[in-house]
């Protein structure tokens, strides 16, 4: 009886439900990647047109988004963003991309180079082999931020101001708030709105006879700047005066100042602040300055051909490091009645910020 009864038929029911499934959260991942990628245009032309009611020049080509299904990828064509200070940047294409799963974190690339807009100083046309702008936490008042500029080179278009650096095997700027930063106990806690600064740039090569190229023998120069910008919440305008003339008025100031630069066997460590800027825009303030075989430097000082620069008190300045060339010299580098002194010796105008 057994051996007569009809084979038992399985349902097939079972299998169809991953796919089912597979497909549901397909479908719903698509309406999140459109819905997304909608959301970023609209914030993106909406930021752009609250920085045109603000007196900035905004333009760009149509913005084009693919990337879909794990990627947001906006590409703009002849962008062009000038604040109204006249400082901007223009570039042929703005490549940002993000996952679609972390959408506060952005990587954008200018593939073909850029244009750097100098108001009344002229262009500077930018290539490397890589331009890329990391941006992390989007949504925050002080995202963290980093250029990095792989072996650019830079050439002013004729008639414009030279610009100092021609090459350099790598540039990098960083930005992150302060609070960020690892904490130690023994220093006090930083403000709210304080922002780190990093800036490194690796084997620049000046322009032919300029102030590099004195500094430096005609070889290359390393630098390393850290710095902390005091309230930095008042950097938030870039008018005519430029983005520290309202920066200063607030109580901005330079701190926990830390350059080092090395060019060959030269070294030389400056450490120090706060500096403030005055009220023509240069800077007040000191930093000490321990430096190695320092004499090359101060010697390139003293042959300049800039007028402003004390070329007496810098020869005599490098009489008095060649002295010591092989041991250590430690001076202090002061910024005051708008001057920059080195020890007793005055070289040139201070550095002005606006």
């Amino acid at each position: 009886m057994t051996a007569d009864m009809p084979a038992r038929r399985h349902s097939r029911r079972g299998l169809f439900i991953p796919l089912i499934v597979v497909l549901a959260l397909l479908v719903a991942w698509t309406g999140w990647w459109f819905v997304l990628t909608q959301r970023i245009e609209r914030e993106v032309l909406a930021r752009a047109e609250t920085l045109r009611e603000a007196g900035w020049e905004i333009n760009h080509g149509k913005i084009e988004i693919d990337g879909w299904p794990f990627r947001a990828r906006l590409a703009l064509s002849a962008v062009e963003v000038v604040a109204p200070s006249g400082h901007g940047a223009r570039a042929p294409e703005l490549v940002a991309e993000a996952n679609a799963y972390a959408p506060l974190h952005w990587v954008v690339i200018a593939p073909d180079g850029l244009t750097m807009l100098r108001a009344d100083k002229g262009r500077v046309f930018v290539n490397a082999e890589a331009i890329r702008m990391s941006v992390r936490d989007v949504s925050e008042a002080w995202p963290q931020m980093a250029l990095e500029l792989i072996e650019p080179t830079f050439q002013a278009e004729p008639g414009a101001e030279a610009f100092p650096i021609s090459a350099a095997e790598r540039l990098t700027l960083e930005a992150r708030p302060a609070t960020a930063r690892p904490r130690d106990a023994a220093a006090p806690a930083p403000a709210a709105d304080d922002l780190d600064v990093l800036f490194q740039m690796v084997e620049g090569r000046g322009r032919e006879a300029g102030p590099v190229d004195r500094l430096t023998g005609e070889g290359r120069l390393s630098v390393r700047t850290e710095v902390t910008l005091e309230r930095a919440g008042a950097l938030t305008g870039m008018d005519r005066a430029g983005v520290f003339d309202s920066w200063t008025q607030a109580g901005g100031r330079f701190a926990n100042v830390r350059v080092e630069l090395q060019s060959g066997d030269s070294r030389a460590l400056l450490t120090g602040g706060p500096l403030v800027a005055d009220e023509d825009g240069r800077l007040n303030g000191s930093l000490s300055v321990r430096a190695e075989r320092a004499a090359p430097a101060l010697a390139g000082l003293a042959t300049t051909e800039d007028s402003v620069v004390n070329r007496a008190q810098a020869t005599a300045a490098a009489g008095a490091a060649a002295v010591a060339e092989r041991a250590p010299v430690s001076l202090t580098l002061e910024f005051r009645d708008g001057r920059t002194w080195l020890g007793p010796f005055t070289l040139a105008p201070a550095p002005r910020l606006f």
